[in-house]
């Protein structure tokens, strides 16, 4: 696969519009989702925002490029959670119905400067479209949507625990100064995370998109380096557009972290998502620091970690529906 087909690919109805819409959900990652890589570190004052966003940046582009090239367990399993077969022209605009659910969504949730997962907007979307086509419910594969099931809970657990066995360890005798120091190592790995994890996922839109247009063979997943690079780049783009108001909900008005809580949740949040990496489990950035986050801190806000549990719990069935109707109305008109 090379980049000169692609561009020969664009010719076929429905695909370059699902190239753009794709592109724009990966910005949206990139200002809406990525923050949450670097919110301790920016509360604490370990980084300032634009230092922080310019590491986020590099370090998501570094992960995304490294693991859909040598790592792609994540990207299959978004490849088997739906079947778009069968008509492609209808595929294709169903693809299109789904990622502008994403858009829409989560927009909206950082409006309101509510963490939102597109990750698990992403998958909620891609299941609502294939329901949508025709063969409805078995175009939907159960098993491969257990492991989501098992993924969501697995990676909050795993992250507020850490956190929580981290906050007992005893502190280090060189203090704030340390803290502040190896945080921005923290937020460095989390941002790489977060780049192996949602680089995967939208990389596994692309594959779709092109297998359903071109008839491109997906080989488990594997992608060329060029279509990684894109996904990478796009993500450190959206990243460096900023992120202000997903860190200031989730690590200042949510609870307030000192530097030793700051490194805790990174720490917590970089184990949780580099153990679900390595077992191709599609799951959350913004889910897994939020909980290491609520684990690590004292005294939180439990009316705003309500709210932003509230706002997961929507992402399901509101990108879910949001893409079912779109694809239906799309369909209709086309």
């Amino acid at each position: 696969m090379s980049l000169s087909s692609l561009v020969s690919a664009l010719a076929v109805p429905g695909l370059l519009p699902v190239v753009l819409l794709t592109l724009g959900v990966i910005v949206v990652n990139g200002w809406t989702d990525a923050p949450n890589a670097i919110a301790t570190a920016v509360s604490t004052k370990a980084l300032t925002f634009p230092a922080a966003a310019v590491l986020a940046a590099v370090c998501n582009l570094l992960g995304a490029l490294l693991s859909t090239v040598f790592f792609p367990a994540v990207t299959k399993s978004v490849l088997d959670l739906a079947q778009f077969g069968g008509d492609r022209h209808a595929a294709l605009w169903a693809l299109c119905a789904a990622m502008a659910s994403i858009v829409v969504w989560s927009t909206a949730a950082w409006y309101f400067g509510i963490p939102t997962s597109e990750s698990h907007g992403l998958l909620a979307g891609l299941t609502g479209a294939a329901l949508a086509l025709e063969g409805g419910a078995a175009n939907v594969d159960l098993p491969a949507w257990s492991r989501v099931w098992v993924a969501l809970p697995l990676s909050v657990c795993l992250g507020y625990l850490l956190a929580k066995v981290l906050t007992q360890r005893p502190e280090h005798p060189r203090g704030p100064s340390f803290y502040l120091r190896a945080q921005r190592a923290g937020a460095a790995a989390m941002a790489f995370l977060h780049g192996a994890q949602d680089g995967q996922k939208f990389l596994g839109v692309f594959l779709l998109g092109l297998s359903l247009s071109a008839g491109w063979d997906v080989p488990n997943g594997y992608a060329p380096l060029w279509l990684a690079a894109l996904c990478a780049g796009t993500i450190a783009l959206g990243t460096a557009l900023g992120g202000q108001r997903i860190i200031d909900t989730v690590s200042r008005d949510m609870v307030v972290l000192d530097p030793r809580q700051g490194l805790t949740a990174d720490l917590a949040g970089a184990s949780a998502l580099l153990l679900c990496t390595l077992l191709g489990l599609p799951v959350s950035t913004t889910h897994t620091k939020t909980a290491a986050i609520l684990g690590a801190g004292r005294h939180p806000d439990w009316s705003i970690a309500r709210s932003i549990v509230l706002a997961w719990v929507l992402t399901f069935p509101a990108c879910g529906l949001l893409s079912f109707l779109c694809t239906k109305i799309l369909l209709f008109f086309l």
